[in-house]
């Protein structure tokens, strides 16, 4: 007993380690006891057991045993610790406690395996119940798989991995004791129940009688899906679940928990994989093509034995499927043909997505294969073609399978359409776009009408699957054209069809949209209870369960940011489209916003008026609202005469400064720039006005962007021949790419302007030219440089110069955007964070000119780099070498080469592998992007060199490296398994290279591949590495990968390391956590500097340097080093970043253009039987466009379908960019494409987009010279297609498309016949439009000279008779065309012309025979001629692309007519023997005509110029001398003064908005100073919304910026706040100030003002809460002090934006309610001033955007109640005439609006009886806005000349119809002689009706029939047009006719209806009012029949003239549409 007492008193961890068992046992106990006692998982108390528990179940007393498994049962299932010991605890349970003989502890110890599944260490447990499985004592082995089974049963297939357990399983199965075997019967039996058949593959291999008693036993089981009944710690909320169902005894769930339990295991995953690559027979290539068929057929029965595994291991099965493909395509022994399918389909479905690659290169063989007609053969096909396609996408097979739809074989067609149908089964709605079902569908329905029965009913089937799979809505539109019954049949065949997986499919009249919503319907149900965790859990629960919860989320994030990008479109951000106004609808709108007399005065002959009339114009630009604008007028208003050849410099001055502020102030279009931008161009030079010219330049490119502006208006410079021109544009467009950035511009287009300018003789312009230059190298880096290679040395110095200039320095940040992208970059830069961060600045890469290197990589030098002669192959990689020096830059197609360059780089030479790794170098400097389609066959192999044991070999391979990425970017890099692969290789060397490297890459990427991952396990074995350099750079790369793969994600990769491992690992990812790097900042909008930076940095170490000097290189390493390296690889600011994903892009790397065998044949075929639609039309329809696009799908890239087809026209330049670049390579696919490409080009032919129409011309003339030397002639099927489209854009008005289409013209004779050209150019000569008839006429004329006359077709006499005519035309251009082209075939046929052409009028023939007198005297000098040119073609070898240029207008045109002609002969000759390789680019400005002028001697003179009397001339010269004295008079001192405190106040107003503090204060004071002072804030009138837009950016300024920025002190932005919260304070306290504000900017200021408030960082800062309060009391001052009408559609608009933003604030959204409710609270003060019209149009858009049952939905009513609130008010106030102010409305009746009101206006009205006395009264009264409109017209007709005495008879009428309406209002404002002349005429009419009342009566009841018989619409719609006529406000602009001064009477009406947004045209109001009177016409005549003749003949007569006038119109009306 004295024993027993020494360890009683133990504490209770010390006696259960006690050496006596009593002592455990009671230590056991008693730690049991504690155990049930503790309530805290983390209490301490916990941790002074850790170590002990495992001895609590090893325990070796059985007694004791026991007591401490259920002490360890306890601690396991409470304490937070005891997941650390899982893994010896299980251990010693299943050693030490599985074998004992006592069933109560193999119970518990099995519990305990339990337990700890429970808590989330399931993985832990079954590693160690499967290692018990090899122990040899059979207790334990029956006890691990009893453990495994209950398990399984109790947790289910997806806590328990199943896959390793079914893989020891058949094993157990072998064992001799019979107790294994049954207890693996009775698992195999549990693991059925959960997986079913998916088992079945693996138990094959058991013995027969066991897989027979297995299947019994199978049978027997149930058909329900099994649950789980026991839950992990982080399932509490479906244990819950299970519970409340089995409490109401509910033993059936719902699809959703089956969802949740059921674990869809594939049987293959459960299989080993085989490698039978290795297994092949050795002469198996031999034997497969030996000519006895046995042998081929022994060949294959050894690979089909070996192909019956069901899965393959992963290799390179290329050179097997190939022999197989052969087999299947030539040998004529069909039962091989079966075998090598059996064989194809066995490897599919062995490698499955593996086998995708070779997917493509099979297919096509099996569908032509398709045509044996045996059963045997076409079943083993299916087989195998099914198999394939679930290897690959339906999207890539497409193109094979639309491409034996059209076979002549109909089994071939049945077959292709069942295999249709069966992929269909397999396909969603996703895997199966409408993209890939177009085309599809379209072949299908063809074969619906198929001659074949059997085709016909496989075509029914596979559109019934498809209509199944994705919902007839979905496929009805691609059925149109087939009739009801054939639909009836493809929806019974949906009916019918079973989708795969038990599917139930949309089926016939679902929806996708329905589908996919209850889809995310059970998605969403199921979400929420996955977040939510247990009240009572341990450590690895809670994070387990933060995973799952984190796992939903992850996804609706990134729709949400692109529905808010999408959001953000507003119509605001797109280009403003506008089409060209006429002239008088041009004079019309201005009349509408300018003053009359402005209008006036604007030709005046007096300078000083003109002075007077442009200010009075500056004013009202400044004052209009931008929505109010009519840009196109007010411009062509400025263009009018004297227009841009103004005299006076201050006019025009004011003019230039007029056009700047309509293109910064209005809706600035490029129709409307157009108009200017010639004027501008040919004022840049001036001294005076220059520099307004150049603001208007800069205001243009702001509206219509940078590129397109600085394209048109260098074109227009160098069109002239003024130097200083040249010189100022070019100066300009320097200046603007430094203020608005080098994004969009193309490059390629000024380069020919810059040599041109650099060739110039003035050497200003080139000063110019290379100065701009200098500042494109800033942005574009060396690689500029290549493209003036070829210039004069003296010329390249100068260049080189300015180039060193710009070195080391970087590009500024742009300052200026364009209007309609800048409010998007925001957007675009959150849509480039997506794109792959690790790309370098390769756009201006892309600019460079690519050489085609594969012609080169011929099979001589592959052997030759693969010879067994290092010799030799050190030869064959000189050559490589050499071949890409002299390419400089390459496409990315190399051929054979990077299988060559692959073997080398594994070359024993280590000099062979050095080279070879400097070759590659040269390949990334010079393929650039390209380069990432190589990275997986030449770029992993670079990393394997990392692993050599030379250090130089390994420096050069890690430069190698280095130089790749800079290319490709990381993204390629860590896609895939291959750098874990590598990492697997235990080299030290290249461990830590590759860790190194990672280490510096991973931190500079925003996002890695997932596949990063895999590359863990390596780490994690390298940080245990036996060499110290390897450990260190693994521990280096530990906090990289960390940054993206996150710490729980790295901590749960350690779960397989061993227990030593494992804490070692733990303990340096803890180390770790702490130094993770913050990912990069993502690249902002106006980071085009840092992008800019990054490209010239990049581009300037690839290329070589200008000089010696490598300063460059640390600059290099600066930006890469830094934490925007990231931000540094994006694209430039403005250029929007692509909209699809690298894979994409990828596959863009790809042929544009597939070759098809005799598809164009075949589309000949079909137009020729008129199968498809003629391509012959005046403007292209709707089905000509789908017809072309869906013949394009089979044979272009679907990427480029999508670029050409698209309604952006940027897509389309894009796209032709491509097709140029890959012309070269890839001719022959061209070629067979070339009348589709042809045919795509004409829909260009007819968008007016100049820059779509000059690239599309620049592609022809390249195409043309490629076909010129590949000797192909057009087909007359591609002729006739385009040609005559193609000469309709020669009567184009700009002289640029017109020279390009003349030179096309030229190119198409040596391509087709000019014979055939001829009689299309002769209709041509048809047109109406003259220049196109001279042009054509012009090119007869060539045709003529250069072919003879056998080129005229049909025959010389009909051609000529048809030009002759053209000699008497009345256009100048087109008459001396026709005889310039007659006078050719006089010089080819001498006298013999007159006879061809025919009986000429005596005119014509003069005409004609002087001019061929002339050209006889000209042919005189034809050998000096003819030796210039001579020379001309030694000195300068012309070229296909050449084109033409005229001499100036002075000159005689007919001399250079036929200048011109020559030349285009010579051009046409010379290039039939152009000996160049390519197309080379034009050189202009080459043609020396001043040397042939002077060689032409005195003809140069011509007669006509002595007609001139040059003294009548010199007579008014004195006139502008007199004028420009007076010039120096004081008023234009004053007009000079006036404008400059305008100026000075604009620019105070633009240092508001500067980024610096203290100039924006400074701004801000004397702004305050001003308004300050009653007297002087005056002057601010005009500059309001000027002054608050500048403001409302300083305040987004501070916003977004200031407040981040930690370097600046806070108080200076409490100034800076305090400053603008003052100044506006002090604007708003001014009523007439604060009533200038508009709309657009009271909302922008009232959101900025909100936003404000609501920012908690303003409070935070001292002396924050002051500026709060301050703009509280901002607030009421804005809403007391501003236009009541402009502030409540600004809080409108303003609540409609934060209630549509998801991600605005409630308190955002509350605020401005509250200033809604106060507006509300003003009404009844303020309803009288207010535009109700505006307000309920607003109030009409938010109902529209927010209707009733969507406000409701909301999670505020308040909202809905505030809209409601409003209107009641309004009703409330202003009763029944509130329904008059609806005129703003389009479509009043799908309004809710009108609705609600009219029940409103009834609620507030006294009685029914007054309501309905009311309505009858308001149809018999009209109202005031009604009664003005009226008397408007009337008056108009009284003040016309022809319409006096009908105005007055209506007046008279009006009169007495409402004699309660008082004519004196109206009148008041007319002059005394229009009133009485009023009053006079009607007196005239009274006495009339008087002295004729039964002529009166009749007049006045057929007035009163008309009326009566007049309907409610037609008031409606005459009082409409009546108003419309009258102007957009109820007020009119003049009188018409009726005096020189008598103003329009103005109806005094409170509040007029305001404007509409679209206003009918002239012709429309014309065309009505006429209808309106050839009516009444009508009517009189039938009530007057029994009138005299005379009476009636007039009458007719009139009526004819109606008649006539209406003919005329409608004749307008279409001519102008």
């Amino acid at each position: 007993m004295g024993d027993d007492s020494e360890w009683m008193k133990l504490p209770i961890d010390q006696k259960c380690e006690h050496k006596v068992w009593k002592a455990r046992l009671n230590g056991y106990e008693e730690a049991l006891k504690l155990f049930q006692r503790i309530e805290d998982e983390k209490s301490p108390e916990w941790g002074k057991f850790l170590g002990l528990i495992k001895k609590f179940v090893t325990e070796s007393n059985a007694v004791a045993q026991l007591k401490g498994l259920e002490a360890a049962l306890t601690f396991v299932g409470n304490a937070h610790l005891a997941g650390k010991t899982t893994a010896d605890v299980v251990s010693g349970v299943v050693t030490k406690v599985f074998n004992q003989p006592k069933a109560r502890a193999k119970e518990l110890g099995m519990d305990i395996c339990l337990m700890y599944i429970e808590i989330e260490k399931a993985e832990v447990v079954q590693d160690e119940l499967l290692k018990g499985l090899d122990n040899k004592n059979p207790k334990i082995v029956v006890a691990c798989i009893e453990t495994l089974r209950k398990a399984l049963s109790e947790f289910g297939s997806k806590i328990v991995t199943l896959k390793p357990v079914v893989k020891i399983l058949s094993k157990q199965f072998e064992s001799r004791e019979k107790a294994v075997r049954d207890e693996a019967k009775l698992l195999a039996v549990e693991i059925y129940r959960w997986i079913r058949d998916a088992l079945r593959p693996s138990m094959q291999s058991i013995n027969s009688v066991q897989l027979k008693e297995l299947e019994e036993e199978w049978t027997k089981l149930p058909s329900s899906p099994p649950k789980q009944t026991r839950f992990l710690r982080s399932q509490q909320d479906l244990k819950a679940k299970f519970e409340q169902q089995s409490a109401q005894g509910g033993a059936e769930s719902d699809g959703e928990d089956v969802e949740e339990t059921e674990s869809a295991v594939d049987p293959y995953e459960l299989l080993e994989a085989v490698d039978i690559l290795s297994k092949i027979p050795k002469d198996f290539y031999e034997d497969i093509e030996a000519k006895k068929w046995q042998e081929r057929k022994a060949a294959l029965e050894a690979i089909e034995v070996l192909t019956k595994n069901p899965k393959l291991e992963s290799g390179d099965y290329g050179d097997l499927v190939r022999a197989l493909k052969k087999v299947l395509g030539k040998d004529a022994n069909v039962m091989l043909v079966s075998m090598s399918a059996k064989c194809l389909a066995a490897l599919a479905s062995g490698l499955r997505k593996k086998f995708g690659p070779y997917a493509g290169q099979v297919v096509p063989t099996i569908l032509e294969k398709f045509k044996e007609k045996k059963p045997q053969v076409v079943q083993a096909l299916q087989e195998a073609i099914d198999a394939i396609f679930l290897t690959t996408t339906i999207q890539n097979l497409s193109e094979d399978i639309l491409s034996v739809m059209d076979n002549k074989n109909p089994s071939i067609k049945q077959q292709a359409s069942l295999f249709l149908s069966r992929s269909f089964r397999h396909c969603t709605q996703t895997t199966l776009p409408k993209g890939v079902l177009k085309p599809l569908c379209a072949a299908l329905t063809k074969q619906v009408n198929d001659s074949a029965p059997e085709v016909r009913d496989a075509a029914f089937e596979a559109l019934g699957t498809a209509m199944k799979v994705v919902g007839e809505k979905a496929v009805n539109p691609f059925l149109a054209d087939l009739d009801k019954l054939k639909l009836d049949k493809i929806k019974e065949c949906a009916d019918k069809v079973e989708l795969s997986g038990g599917r139930k499919g949309v089926g016939v009249g679902g929806s996708i949209g329905a589908a996919a919503g209850g889809g995310n319907k059970s998605s969403s149900a199921k979400a929420p209870p996955t977040a939510q965790a247990p009240p009572k859990s341990s450590g690895p629960p809670k994070k387990a369960a933060t995973a799952v919860a984190s796992k939903p989320s992850s996804g609706p994030p990134k729709k949400g940011k692109a529905a808010s990008a999408g959001g953000k479109k507003t119509p605001d951000n797109k280009e403003v489209i506008e089409n060209q106004l006429s002239t008088e609808v041009c004079e019309e709108l201005a009349a509408g916003v300018l003053p009359a007399s402005c209008l006036q005065q604007l030709d005046s002959a007096n300078w000083k008026e003109r002075l007077a009339s442009m200010e009075e114009f500056q004013k009202a630009v400044e004052t209009m609202e931008k929505a109010d604008m009519p840009c196109q007028a007010l411009v062509r208003m400025l263009a009018k005469k004297p227009g841009w050849k103004e005299t006076n410099f201050q006019v025009m001055q004011m003019k230039l400064h007029v056009v700047a502020l309509v293109a910064q102030r209005g809706q600035f279009s490029k129709t409307s720039a157009s108009v200017v931008l010639d004027g501008l161009v040919d004022k840049v030079g001036d001294v005076k006005c220059g520099g307004n010219a150049k603001e208007g330049l800069t205001a243009i490119a702001e509206a219509c962007s940078l590129p397109w502006t600085a394209e048109q208006v260098v074109s227009m410079a160098f069109a002239q021949k003024n130097p200083k021109n040249q010189a100022e544009t070019l100066n300009w467009l320097a200046n603007a790419m430094k203020e608005f950035g080098f994004a969009g511009i193309n490059v390629k287009g000024f380069i020919n302007n810059v040599k041109t300018a650099l060739g110039a003789t003035n050497p200003a312009v080139r000063t110019a030219a290379i100065t701009l230059l200098g500042v494109m190298f800033l942005y574009m880096g060396a690689p500029l440089r290549m493209f003036f290679e070829d210039e004069k040395p003296a010329l390249l110095t100068q260049i080189n110069a300015e180039f060193e200039k710009m070195q080391g320095q970087s590009p500024p940040a742009p300052t200026r955007f364009n209007k309609k992208t800048a409010a998007s970059a925001d957007d675009e830069a959150d849509e480039g964070d997506e794109q792959d961060e690790d790309r370098g600045g390769q756009d201006i890469m892309d600019l460079l000119p690519r050489t085609d290197i594969s012609d080169k990589i011929t099979s001589d030098l592959v052997s030759k780099i693969g010879d067994k002669n290092w010799k030799i192959r050190k030869e064959g990689l000189d050559e490589v070498a050499s071949v890409v020096s002299d390419a400089k830059f390459i496409t990315a197609n190399i051929g054979d080469l990077p299988l060559a360059l692959k073997g080398r780089l594994g070359d024993s030479n280590k000099i062979l592998v050095q080279q070879t790794l400097t070759i590659l170098q040269q390949l990334a400097t010079a393929m650039g992007p390209g380069l990432k389609q190589h990275v997986k066959a030449l770029g992993i192999p670079v990393i394997t060199v990392l692993g050599d044991s030379k250090p130089n070999v390994r420096a050069a391979a890690l430069m190698t490296l280095q130089s790749w990425v800079e290319q490709t970017g990381m993204k390629e890099w860590l896609e895939g398994e291959d750098l874990s692969e590598e990492l697997k290789r235990e080299n030290p060397f290249l461990r830590q290279e590759v860790l190194g490297w990672l280490a510096e890459k991973l931190p500079t990427l925003r996002t890695v591949s997932a596949d990063l991952m895999l590359c863990v396990p390596q780490l994690y074995a390298c940080l245990e590495d036996r060499n110290g350099d390897v450990r260190k750079k693994a521990q280096d790369a530990l906090p990289a990968f960390m940054m993206h793969l996150g710490y729980t994600k790295m901590t749960k990769a350690t779960g397989k390391l061993k227990s030593a491992s494992k804490d070692q690992v733990l303990a340096m990812l803890e180390k770790a956590r702490a130094a993770i790097p913050e990912k990069p900042a993502p690249t902002k909008t106006g980071g085009e500097k840092d992008s800019a930076e990054m490209s010239r940095a990049a581009s300037a170490s690839r290329s070589q340097p200008l000089n010696d000097d490598v300063d460059g290189k640390p600059e290099v390493k600066k930006v890469r080093g830094g934490g925007g390296a990231a931000a540094a690889k994006k694209p430039a600011a403005g250029k929007k970043p692509p909209a699809k994903g690298a894979k994409d892009e990828e596959d863009k790397s790809g042929p544009i253009f597939i070759h098809v065998p005799n598809a164009k044949e075949q589309r000949v075929k079909e137009e020729k039987q008129l199968k498809i639609l003629k391509w012959n039309f005046n403007t292209p329809r709707d089905e000509y466009v789908e017809q072309l696009k869906s013949r394009m799908c089979t044979c272009a890239a679907k990427w480029l379908l999508d670029e050409l087809f698209h309604n952006d026209f940027q897509r389309h330049v894009k796209a032709i960019g491509v097709m140029i670049e890959r012309l070269e390579s890839e001719r022959v696919a061209t070629i067979s494409c070339l009348d589709l490409i042809l045919k795509w080009v004409t829909l260009r032919f007819f968008d007016t987009n100049t820059t779509v129409l000059m690239k599309v011309l620049e592609y022809l003339k390249l195409l043309f010279a490629m076909l010129n030397r590949e000797n192909y002639h057009l087909t007359e099927f591609e002729a006739n297609s385009f040609i005559p489209y193609l000469i309709l854009k020669v009567g184009e008005p700009k002289d640029v498309v017109r020279k390009d289409v003349r030179g096309i013209l030229g190119m198409l004779c040596n391509v087709h016949p000019a014979s055939k050209v001829f009689p299309l150019l002769m209709e041509g000569t048809k047109s109406k439009n003259s220049k196109q008839r001279a042009e054509c006429l012009e090119e007869l004329g060539c045709l003529i000279e250069g072919y003879g006359m056998n080129v005229c077709q049909p025959t010389p006499a009909k051609s000529l008779k048809e030009i002759a005519v053209h000699i008497g035309d009345r256009d100048t251009s087109v008459r001396n065309a026709a005889l310039n082209t007659v006078v050719a075939v006089y010089n080819a046929c001498g006298e013999q012309v007159y006879k061809l052409i025919g009986n000429l009028s005596e005119k014509d023939m003069s005409m004609l025979e002087e001019r061929i007198k002339r050209s006889a005297k000209k042919t005189q000098a034809a050998p000096a001629k003819q030796n210039t040119t001579e020379r001309f073609q030694k000195e300068h070898p012309t070229n296909p692309n050449a084109t033409f240029l005229r001499k100036s207008a002075q000159e005689d045109p007919n001399k250079l007519k036929i200048m011109y002609r020559t030349y285009r002969i010579q051009a046409g000759q010379n290039s039939q023997h152009s000996d160049s390789s390519h197309p080379s680019i034009p050189k202009r400005f080459q043609l020396d005509l001043d040397t042939i002028e002077s060689d032409m001697g005195p003809e140069c003179k011509m007669p006509e110029l002595i007609e001139f009397n040059l003294d009548e001339l010199l007579e008014p010269v004195p006139i502008p001398e007199r004028l420009i004295r007076r010039m120096q008079s004081g008023p234009a001192h004053f007009d000079q003064l006036h404008y400059s405190t305008s100026s000075t106040i604009n620019l105070v107003i633009s240092q508001v908005a500067s980024g610096d503090i203290n100039t924006s204060i400074q701004a801000l004071a004397q702004i305050d100073e001003v308004l300050r002072q009653e007297d002087k804030a005056a002057i601010m009138s005009g500059h309001i919304d000027q002054f608050l837009i500048a403001t409302l950016m300083q305040l987004r300024l501070i916003y977004t910026t200031h407040m981040a920025d930690e370097r600046l002190d806070k108080k200076d932005i409490i100034k800076l706040y305090s400053c603008i919260i003052g100044n506006m304070l002090s604007l708003f306290s001014m009523e007439s100030l604060a009533k200038e504000a508009s709309m657009g900017v009271l909302k922008d200021l009232m959101h900025g003002v909100i936003t404000l408030m609501l920012d908690s960082r303003v409070e935070d800062i001292e002396d924050g809460q002051q500026v709060i309060r301050s703009v509280n009391l901002l607030m009421i001052s804005v809403l007391d002090k501003s236009d009541m009408t402009n502030i409540i559609s600004a809080l409108l608009v303003l609540l409609q934006d934060s209630l549509f933003m998801t991600a605005s604030s409630p308190m955002f959204t509350e605020l401005v309610m509250k200033c809604l409710w106060r507006m509300i609270r003003y009404l009844p003060q303020t309803i009288t001033n207010m535009n109700l019209d505006r307000i309920l149009l607003d109030i009409h858009n938010f109902m529209k955007v927010f209707p009733k049952d969507q406000l409701k939905k909301l999670k505020s009513d308040v909202p809905y109640r505030t809209i409601k609130t409003l209107l009641h008010m309004i009703c409330k106030l202003t009763g029944v005439k509130i329904l008059d102010h609806l005129t703003l409305i389009e479509n009043r009746s799908e309004s809710q609006l009108e609705t609600y009101m009219r029940r409103m206006v009834k609620l507030y009205a006294v009685d029914g009886e007054r309501d309905e006395k009311s309505a009858l009264r308001s149809e018999d009264r009209m109202s005031k806005a009604m009664v003005s409109d009226v008397l408007t017209e009337i008056f108009k007709k009284i003040g016309s000349k022809e319409n006096t005495k009908e105005g007055l008879t209506e007046l008279y009428e009006f009169k007495q119809k409402y004699p309660d309406v008082d004519l004196d209002l109206f009148l008041q404002h007319t002059t005394q002689f229009f009133q009485s002349y009023v009053e006079r005429g009607l007196r005239v009419i009274e006495s009339e009706k008087e002295s004729k009342a039964p002529v009166q009566i009749s007049a006045v009841n057929q007035q009163h029939s008309m009326d009566s018989n007049m309907s409610n619409e037609d008031v409606q719609r005459r009082l409409k047009i009546l108003r419309q006529r009258c102007g957009m406000e109820n007020m009119s602009t003049g009188m018409g006719g009726g005096g020189d001064s008598e103003p329009q009477p103005r109806p005094l009406v409170s509040s007029a209806p305001p404007s509409k947004p679209s206003v009918p045209s002239s012709t429309d109001m014309l065309h009505s009012k006429l209808s309106q009177l050839k009516e009444s016409r009508e009517m009189y005549q039938q009530d007057h029949a029994h009138s005299p003749a005379h009476t009636h003949t007039r009458g007719s007569a009139q009526s004819m003239q109606l008649d006539d006038l209406m003919k005329r119109v409608e004749k307008m009306k279409g001519s102008w549409q």
